[in-house]
This record gives C-alpha cells, sequence and structure tokens, in this order.
C-alpha cells in the first residue's frame, strides 16, 4: 500500500522470512510440524499435571502456567505466520498488529517472571528442604503464579504504548514474520529513543532482574549441592535442576539478545526471534518430559490404562 507523509498508516505489510517460493513452502511444513508438536506437546504436559495427583506440587504448578504461557504465545505468532507463508499479500492491520505485539510480550514477559520464581521454588526444594511444604503453600504458589502474569501484563502494556504512540506516517513495510517493538520502531515518523529507552528499561525489568535472581538461586542451589557428601545425592539434586536452568538459558539467551545488546542484522533478528518465538515453546515441554521421571511415570500410567488391549495382569 503506498503512503503519504501525512497520512497515518492503517496496515503493515510483513516481509518474512524469504522471498523465494520454494523457501516459502519449506518453512511453512517446518512451522506446522514444530506449531502441532507445540500445542500437543504442551496440552499433554497440562493433562498430566491435571491428572495425576503426584504432579500437583509446587514445582508442576508453576510447570503449568508456564505450558499455558509457551502455548498462547505461540499461538498468537504461528498461525498468522503459516497463513503468510501461503499468501503473496503478507497484510496485518494497524489493530491487528497492536493486538500481536500486546499479547505477544504479555505471554512473553510472564514466562520470564515464570522462570524467576520456578528457580527460587528449586532453591527453597534443595537449600530448605524441611521447610519446603511450610514455605511453599498453596496460597504462596498462587501469588507467585498471579504475580508473574500481572508483572507480564504490567511491563507488555508499557512496552506496547511506548511503541504505538509514536506516529506512523509513509513506509509500512516490517522486516520481520510478526509486530515485534524493535521492527516497529525503525518505521516511526519521528525520533523513537525515548521509546527505546523506556522499552530498554522494561527489558532490564522483566529480563535483567528475573535473571539475577536465578544466578542468586542457582549459586546457593550449587553450593548446597557441592556440600552433600553422596554422589548420588549431588547427582539427584543437581537432575531437578537441569531442566529448568537448560529452559532458561534458551529463552532467556535468544530474549537478551534481541532486546538488551545493540542492534545486529535485521536477518540475524528474525533467525533468534524464530529460535524464542517458534522454537522454544516446542522445546520446553519436551524438555520437562524427557528429563523428567514424574512426567515419563505419569505418561506411562495414562498410557497403560487408555490401553486399548483390555489385557489385565492376575496374580
Amino acid at each position: 500500500m503506498r503512503q503519504i507523509n501525512q497520512t497515518q498508516v492503517t496496515e503493515f505489510l510483513l516481509l518474512g522470512l524469504s522471498d523465494d517460493l520454494h523457501t516459502q513452502k519449506l518453512l511453512f511444513i517446518l512451522f506446522l510440524g514444530v506449531y502441532l508438536v507445540t500445542v500437543l506437546g504442551n496440552l499433554l504436559l497440562i493433562s498430566l499435571v491435571q491428572a495425576d495427583s503426584q504432579l500437583h506440587t509446587p514445582m508442576y504448578f508453576f510447570l503449568c502456567n508456564l505450558s499455558l504461557a509457551d502455548l498462547c504465545f505461540s499461538t498468537n505468532i504461528v498461525p498468522q505466520a503459516l497463513a503468510h507463508l501461503l499468501s503473496r499479500k503478507k497484510v496485518i492491520s494497524f489493530t491487528r498488529c497492536a493486538a500481536q505485539l500486546l499479547f505477544f510480550l504479555i505471554f512473553g514477559c510472564t514466562q520470564c517472571a515464570l522462570l524467576a520464581v520456578m528457580s527460587y521454588d528449586r532453591f527453597v526444594a534443595i537449600c530448605n528442604p524441611l521447610h519446603y511444604h511450610s514455605v511453599m503453600t498453596r496460597s504462596v504458589c498462587v501469588q507467585l503464579a498471579s504475580g508473574s502474569w500481572t508483572s507480564g501484563v504490567l511491563v507488555s502494556v508499557v512496552d506496547t504504548t511506548f511503541t504505538l504512540r509514536l506516529p506512523y506516517q509513509g513506509s509500512n513495510s516490517i522486516a520481520h514474520f510478526f509486530c515485534e517493538a524493535p521492527a516497529l520502531l525503525v518505521l516511526a515518523s519521528t525520533d523513537p529513543h525515548t521509546s527505546e529507552m523506556a522499552i530498554f528499561l522494561m527489558g532490564v525489568v522483566i529480563l535483567l532482574i528475573p535473571v539475577s535472581l536465578i544466578l542468586v538461586s542457582y549459586g546457593r542451589i550449587i553450593v548446597t549441592v557441592v556440600k552433600i557428601k553422596s554422589a548420588a545425592g549431588r547427582l539427584k539434586a543437581f537432575s531437578t535442576c537441569g531442566s529448568h536452568l537448560l529452559v532458561v538459558i534458551l529463552f532467556y539467551g535468544s530474549a537478551i539478545v534481541t532486546y538488551m545488546t545493540p542492534k545486529s542484522s535485521k536477518e540475524q533478528e528474525k533467525l533468534v526471534s524464530v529460535f524464542y518465538a517458534v522454537v522454544t515453546p516446542m522445546l520446553n515441554p519436551l524438555i520437562y518430559s524427557l528429563r523428567n521421571k514424574d512426567v515419563k511415570g505419569s505418561l506411562r500410567k495414562v498410557a497403560m490404562r487408555n490401553c486399548p488391549c483390555g489385557v489385565r495382569t492376575t496374580h
């Protein structure tokens, strides 16, 4: 759509990941497969936790919230990206772009807070095991989860407001496959420095502060685990943290590269965005299920319960 300088942009053109038709078809197949695994994996994890009373613990309560945020995060982006990979005109209205940006930030920021909360849960479980159940009560868990979602909403509202308060006139081509703040700010008709600083400060709040809490928690955990005399005890303690730590590295690493480092090339920014917006929500349930004996045991019980063979062993 052709714009003149005095006309406010009413829709954006998403340039996507590639102009090549063959590449777009391959990306469609790849994205569709990843999205299906994301939906099935996260729904399965949530269902298992709800169905198995042995998984009704604080750690799995927070994991359910993380899976829900992952599911919503991916659904906010991937279906539209799939539709655009099959269409020639990759247009999104200003209103839909604003909504996508808002929900992208809500679910992404909530994940940041939840990962910090989960590290605190592991800290209490390993460093203060005798007081774990008195500290991580049901009400405390609900408050921590609610606080994570609330912080995600507050930070996203601030970021979205500072992004969309700028006038967008003239160019409406976004060099991205979805509406993300850095990609939008470069199209602003005025200097976006104030908005960039506000978004950077919100990044400090929702990225660096949780990362600091995670580092402190794991620092204390490492000190405690090192003092355990038996190798089996140390291995068991570390195994309860391994999945969470791997998810933290994957999610925070890519998010910090995008929002807290100097601007890189547009192609590099898009590749990083593909990783944390498309791939990471798929990896989280796989990491927790494949590395967790409780989840695998629960999955086996459900599979045996629903086995159509109808054979029961008698003793």
